[in-house]
Parts: structure tokens; C-alpha cells; sequence
């Protein structure tokens, strides 16, 4: 490999490319030299990582050509896929400012098994089979939500969730959300994450009650019940009766009404539930968090080529696949 500084070995590079998928270019330079005695310029460390960020991508592209081969294949019986396991999806935005550009929404997505685990109810404290995410894999995309599309389709292949014994979609009420789920997942379990419908639920209790108002309080208790068992529509008309009683706050709480209206039908949370459906979207909101932690720390400011380009060196980190995408990459012929 021939960069303008210096030629660095095979595992310098791997460790430099690494940690700067989960820290600064100036921290993963203090982390090389503390922990390994590596003397590397911060100037390297970028190089580094914007010449096999770049390597990763074509990874990621040869990567999505085998997912869309092997679906082919799995239509003619060729490929043995256990059909047991039951896989969710989710996706979120975030934001990171890309010069020239201003802020800028990422969108992440993950993909997970869906299994059952002990859990502690904090209310009983008793031990009950709660659904849990567990192997989740991302994909982002810094852009509109038509590519994206694109890139949780193939990664759905490549987690074989047309093969999945059951599917699940969770997400919040962002409309590019399950206008991609109408295109792409349409025959999976729908649900909007519970913590943002009660969200919606507090909201309409702080516009009729006042926040933080014992009133709000006690009616926000009584309806989330009725929530979590599935009546939304119920509780969209009793947010209309309260938007007559309280002019003033009419339009606002006849908005959180047609929340309820609009969604109820993913809102059979205590159904999905014990089911052994996930009911939450915590697992992608994390995600999406680790992403921002990366790029939207105090002062940062992205060139949409660089971010671009450490974008799958970060996917590929948070998912477990940076080893294996290395290699590849690593090992293909120049380009």
C-alpha cells in the first residue's frame, strides 16, 4: 500500500483503521502509542482510515452482490437455511454536520434474532420470558431515505430474513419509517416503540392538564394501561373529547388524537408481547447513539466524502464484522 507518508504494515493499519471506528483520529493516535508503542502521526491515522474506509466500501458492495446471489439461489434450493430463528428490524435518524451542508440526518438501521430471555419485571419483581434483540447487525446511510431502502433490503438478505420462521419491524412515528416497511416489510409483525407512544401520551396529559400537574399525572396512569393492552383508538377519542374541553389547547391535542388514530393498528403491545415480540426500539435508538458518538462530538465537522468513507468502518465495528470485511479487503487485488 503506497500512501504519501509512509508505508505501514498490515497490522498497524488494521489497528489504526479499528480504533478510529470508535474513537478520534487523535485518540486512536494516544491509544496506538500508549498500548502498543506504535509512533503514528494523527495525519496518518486519517490517511489510514480514509484509504481502507474506502476498501471497506467496496467490501460492503461485493458483500451486497453475494446477499442478492444468494437469495437467487435460496429460490432453487440451493443454499440450507435453518428456518427457526425469528428476526426484527429497525430504523432511526440522527443527525452529524457535514460541511458545506449543514446538518444532515444519517439514517440507521439493525437487524436481530428475536429470543426469549429471563427478565426482571421491575414493578412485580418476579422473573418472566421477555423477548430480547440479540446479534444485531447494522447499516447507515447519510442521505434520503430511497437508498437506504435499498441497503436494509440487501441487508435483510444477508440475514436470510426471508427465511425467518416470523418477522418484526419496530420503529417510532417518523413516516419515511413505515413507508419503507409498506416497499420492503410489509408481511412483518408492525409495531411503533412503546416508550415513543407513551411519549405521545404525556404529551396530550401536559396539553389538557398542564405539565407536571398531579391531574396530567393520574390521567396519563389511566390510559396507559388501555395502551398497552391495544385500545389507541379508544384513547384517540378520549384525547378529542379533552381537545372540546380545552380550547385553547385544541389543535394541538386533535394532532396527538390522530396519532393514536393513525397508528393503532401498531400498537398491540400487550398481544406482541406475549407473543414473544420485542416492543421497544431501543436497540436501534442505541445504535444510532454510538453512531453520533462518533460523529457529532462538540466541534466536529464532516466532509461528506470523509464521513462517508468511515461510515462502514463503523458499521462494520458495531456489527462484529470489521476482522472478516478486513480481510477481504485487505486480500483483494488493488484497485
Amino acid at each position: 500500500m503506497k500512501l504519501n507518508d509512509k508505508n505501514w504494515s498490515e497490522g498497524v493499519a488494521r489497528w489504526a483503521v479499528k480504533y478510529s471506528a470508535k474513537l478520534t483520529y487523535g485518540e486512536a493516535r494516544e491509544a496506538l502509542q500508549e498500548l502498543a508503542q506504535i509512533e503514528i502521526s494523527e495525519n496518518s491515522v486519517w490517511r489510514l482510515t480514509q484509504h481502507w474506509g474506502e476498501a471497506l466500501k467496496r467490501v460492503e458492495a461485493q458483500e451486497d452482490e453475494r446477499a442478492n446471489g444468494m437469495v437467487e439461489s435460496q429460490a432453487t434450493g440451493k443454499v440450507e437455511i435453518k428456518s427457526e430463528v425469528r428476526l426484527g428490524a429497525s430504523m432511526d435518524g440522527t443527525m452529524l454536520y457535514v460541511r458545506g451542508e449543514a446538518w444532515k440526518e444519517l439514517k440507521v438501521g439493525c437487524f436481530f434474532e428475536v429470543e426469549a430471555a429471563p427478565t426482571l419485571d421491575p414493578e412485580t419483581m418476579d422473573w418472566v420470558d421477555l423477548a430480547h434483540a440479540r446479534a444485531i447487525t447494522f447499516v447507515s446511510h447519510l442521505g434520503g431515505p430511497e437508498p437506504f431502502g435499498k441497503k436494509m433490503w440487501t441487508e435483510s438478505k444477508r440475514r436470510r430474513w426471508h427465511n425467518a420462521v416470523d418477522t418484526q419491524v419496530v420503529g417510532d412515528g417518523a413516516v419515511w419509517i413505515w413507508n419503507l416497511v409498506a416497499d420492503y416489510f410489509y408481511d412483518a409483525h408492525q409495531v411503533v416503540d412503546w416508550y415513543h407512544a407513551t411519549e405521545h401520551l404525556a404529551t396530550a396529559a401536559h396539553l389538557a392538564f398542564g405539565e407536571g400537574t398531579p391531574e396530567a399525572s393520574r390521567w396519563f396512569t389511566q390510559q396507559e394501561t388501555p395502551l398497552f393492552q391495544g385500545h389507541a383508538d379508544r384513547i384517540a377519542q378520549t384525547i378529542l373529547t379533552l381537545a372540546d374541553k380545552y380550547p385553547d389547547a385544541k389543535e394541538k391535542l386533535q394532532e396527538q388524537a390522530g396519532y393514536f388514530i393513525h397508528y393503532h393498528h401498531r400498537m398491540q403491545y400487550m398481544e406482541l408481547r406475549s407473543d414473544g415480540w420485542v416492543i421497544g426500539s431501543g436497540m436501534v435508538e442505541s445504535g444510532g447513539r454510538r453512531f453520533k458518538d462518533r460523529f457529532a462530538q462538540a466541534g466536529m465537522r464532516w466532509s461528506r466524502v470523509g464521513a462517508e468513507r468511515l461510515l462502514p468502518v463503523r458499521a462494520a465495528f458495531m456489527s462484529g464484522r470489521f476482522d472478516e470485511r478486513w480481510q477481504s479487503a485487505y486480500n483483494s487485488p488493488p484497485n
